[in-house]
């Protein structure tokens, strides 16, 4: 079997960078992370039903500066992964597959994900 006319399968080289690249793998990336800090909340769920000195420590590790931008990151993954996920459920009705309406939502995505993350900690904040 020769190689030589078979056409090469297409990569990141190939492909001209867009936006909507960037958010595809970004959707993918904050369900990955979603998944890691759904762990995280077990943990945290076992601590405090395992007794007072685990639940103290992993308070202690939650409650830490690294703990807390993990929380944020969490936060911002949740908001993006459900704003990206109610744009494809418009694309499942029909909606939406025009260029510049795609090009907008898209854009729209991570915007209201860092709004709601920043009204939610702001929130979260001034609750306590």
């Amino acid at each position: 079997m020769t190689t030589e006319n078979r056409p090469l399968s297409p990569h990141l080289q190939i492909y001209r960078w867009q936006w909507t690249m960037a958010y595809s793998i970004l959707h993918r990336a904050t369900g990955i992370a979603l998944g890691v800090g759904t762990l995280l909340l077990v943990w945290w769920l076992v601590a405090l039903a395992t007794g007072p000195a685990a639940f103290e420590s992993a308070q202690a590790v939650i409650g830490s500066f690294l703990g807390r931008l993990f929380l944020f990151g969490w936060t911002f993954a949740l908001f993006y992964h459900l704003a990206n996920g109610i744009r494809h459920l418009v694309w499942d009705t029909g909606h939406g597959f025009d260029l510049d309406v795609a090009q907008k939502t898209g854009h729209a995505v991570p915007i209201a994900a860092g709004a709601l993350t920043l009204l939610t900690w702001i929130l979260g904040y001034f609750a306590i």
